[in-house]
């Protein structure tokens, strides 16, 4: 049980409501004023690059005010940024381009001083535009560039409030490109058909290691696949076969995991190191085996694979006084056929129509899925939909095999009038997988919950992952409730006063001014961390003795022990690595909970 519960901790941060005066001068000067800047003529043949592409920013004044809203084409939402300087958003374009203009289209909320700016790796930046003299409405900017990221850097506000754009365009061409020479794959998640045993996992395959590597199940076909995060255009794969190498198999790309096509295909495969120049285009690319060359199983030390646009960059992180973004290489997000068909999902009487889909793999039929929120249980079977109404706060139950069985899980959610906040939670424990999709009347989406990849694999390879990634004192967290679940390190004996690990935190705590609390209570934010939640997330993450913006940097997050690596691992397996793995892990914005405004409906996936 939590100590305390995460609903209660998490903050929220009030919206502001600009004057009403102001608000109706700015959009009477927005009707009829449109700023120009004279530059470079732009191309004829220009197109807007930007719309719907990967869009990141140094802070969101709230969830309801994301990066993502200045790219959407949709005028109506908006980005807004935290209330200080600087600040930028950006968006990737997914490879090098030509850029020849960019159009601002500010709300209220504009940037006096800014520069735009391009870069091939979102690291090293150009300018190519820069004013001091900023006035708001639309701002159509002619200029000349060459970058596959480009982003708006706002160094001054024009008011008291930050920085705010309705929509941010690019326009320009995609510059053709060569084949890439830094692997896509690595460390992206990695998913097969089996394998041979625990030691041989997929992500062995894409570790960037040669000393490690998958091995199959003795039989044919097999497959291992790689999840590249968005949609890449392949130009070559690379198989550093063991000895166990394949005589058939075909390279296949897909959009999402399910409907594949082939660019590569062969029956006299040799083993080896085999270079194959490809062409395709997918966010996931698989080696499809189909008759073995020896006895044993697929085995393969490394699957690299290479794109013409290169790799994403590294994890972005930025630091502000409020606000911390981070963006990982690619989310793990599923792809949209994993939700189902929501186009047959009725509309609610109420704030939002819930639907529970079975993502169980087959291990479960839709008659041994259960739900149970507000005193009502049913399979999915029976009701897969659910009118919700607005409640102060509750729980939404999940079962396999029968109401109240042994393997279980829950969300956690508040429902308003005209919102929904909503987490997936590891504070107790792992019982079973779930992800959640919730879509708004604006036709925005936010996804939350295990990865895809986590999905897609074994149960028990989920159990062996875990006890392979953690150290020596959390492995038995692995076995200590299997086959139903995995505790938090707080609520199993063995770090609890008494047990063989019970003082597992507490020089380091004491280093850094607990000595009251006991290891338990630390990986609990119980005793007086309840009051504390820096402290408590600080010692969780070993990041306690650092200054308060590394504490809100998630690259140093875990570097060294003691640590929580139970929520480490449930980080790395989440959508956009966002989990809840302590009851503070919503300090510095890491944690899964989500807020959405006018929701229309949500999918919960229920895994195994």
């Amino acid at each position: 049980m939590k100590v305390i519960s995460s609903a209660a901790m998490k903050r929220r941060r009030l919206s502001r409501t600009l004057p009403t005066v102001m608000a109706t001068l700015v959009v009477l000067c927005v009707a009829v004023y449109t700023v120009i800047v004279t530059g470079p003529a732009a191309h004829a043949a220009a197109a807007l690059l930007s719309q719907g592409k990967s869009t990141t920013a140094s802070s969101a004044e709230n969830a309801t005010f994301a990066a993502s809203a200045a790219t959407d084409g949709n005028t109506g939402t908006r980005w807004s940024s935290a209330f200080s300087d600087p600040q930028w958003i950006q968006v990737d374009l997914g490879s090098s381009a030509s850029i020849s203009q960019v159009v601002l289209n500010w709300e209220a909320a504009f940037g006096k001083s800014f520069q735009i700016q391009t870069s091939s790796d979102a690291a090293n930046w150009t300018t190519i535009f820069s004013t001091t003299t900023g006035t708001g409405g639309v701002q159509t900017l002619n200029v000349t560039g060459t970058g596959r990221f480009v982003r708006m850097n706002g160094t001054a506000r024009g008011t008291a409030f930050g920085y705010s754009l309705w929509e941010f365009q690019v326009f320009g061409s995609v510059n053709a490109a060569g084949c890439g020479t830094a692997n896509a794959a690595q460390g992206r998640p990695t998913a097969a058909s089996s394998t041979e045993n625990a030691s041989f996992p997929a992500s062995a395959a894409t570790d960037g290691n040669t000393g490690t590597r998958w091995s199959s199940a003795f039989s044919d076909p097999q497959w291992i696949q790689v999840d590249l995060g968005s949609s890449q255009s392949v130009c070559q794969v690379t198989l550093n076969w063991e000895a166990a190498f394949a005589t058939s198999f075909q390279i296949q790309t897909s959009p999402d995991a399910v409907n594949w096509t082939t660019i590569f295909s062969t029956t006299t495969g040799a083993g080896g190191v085999q270079t194959l120049n490809v062409t395709g285009t997918g966010r996931f690319v698989r080696m499809n085996g189909t008759a073995r060359a020896t006895a044993f199983g697929y085995s393969l030390w490394e699957f690299g694979i290479f794109t013409t646009g290169g790799v994403s960059p590294p994890p972005t992180t930025t630091t502000g006084p409020t606000t911390t973004v981070t963006t990982p290489p690619g989310s793990g997000a599923p792809p949209a056929s994993f939700w189902g068909d929501v186009s047959t999902i009725p509309a609610a009487h109420n704030v939002l129509e819930v639907k529970i889909i079975n993502q169980t793999n087959g291990q479960w039929p839709d008659s041994q899925v259960f739900w149970s929120v507000n005193g009502q249980t049913a399979s999915i079977a029976q009701q897969p939909f659910i009118d919700m109404p607005a409640n102060s706060s509750g729980r939404m139950n999940f079962f396999l095999g029968a109401p109240n069985g042994q393997y279980f899980d829950f969300i956690e959610f508040t429902v308003g009038a005209s919102f929904i906040d909503v987490d997936t939670t590891r504070v107790d424990r792992f019982g079973i997988k779930l992800a959640m999709l919730v879509h708004a009347h604006d036709g925005s989406e936010t996804e939350i919950g295990e990865n895809f990849a986590t999905f897609q694999e074994p149960r028990t390879s989920t159990f062996q992952r875990f006890q392979n990634f953690v150290p020596t004192e959390f492995k038995s967290l692995a076995t200590d409730q299997a086959p139903f679940g995995i505790p938090s390190p707080g609520n199993d004996p063995v770090f609890q006063p008494g047990g063989q690990f019970a003082n597992y935190f507490s020089s380091y705590a004491a280093a850094n001014g607990d000595s009251s609390d006991t290891t338990a209570q630390i990986f609990g934010c119980g005793g007086t961390l309840a009051n504390n939640p820096q402290l408590c997330a600080g010692l969780n993450r070993h990041v306690a003795g650092l200054t308060t913006a590394q504490q809100s940097d998630p690259t140093q997050y875990y570097k060294a022990a003691p640590a929580n690596y139970y929520a480490q691992f449930w980080h790395q397996n989440s959508i956009n690595a966002k989990q809840y793995g302590f009851p503070y892990d919503d300090f510095a914005g890491q944690s899964s909970n989500i807020g959405v405004t006018n929701p229309q409906y949500m999918v919960v996936a229920v895994g195994w």
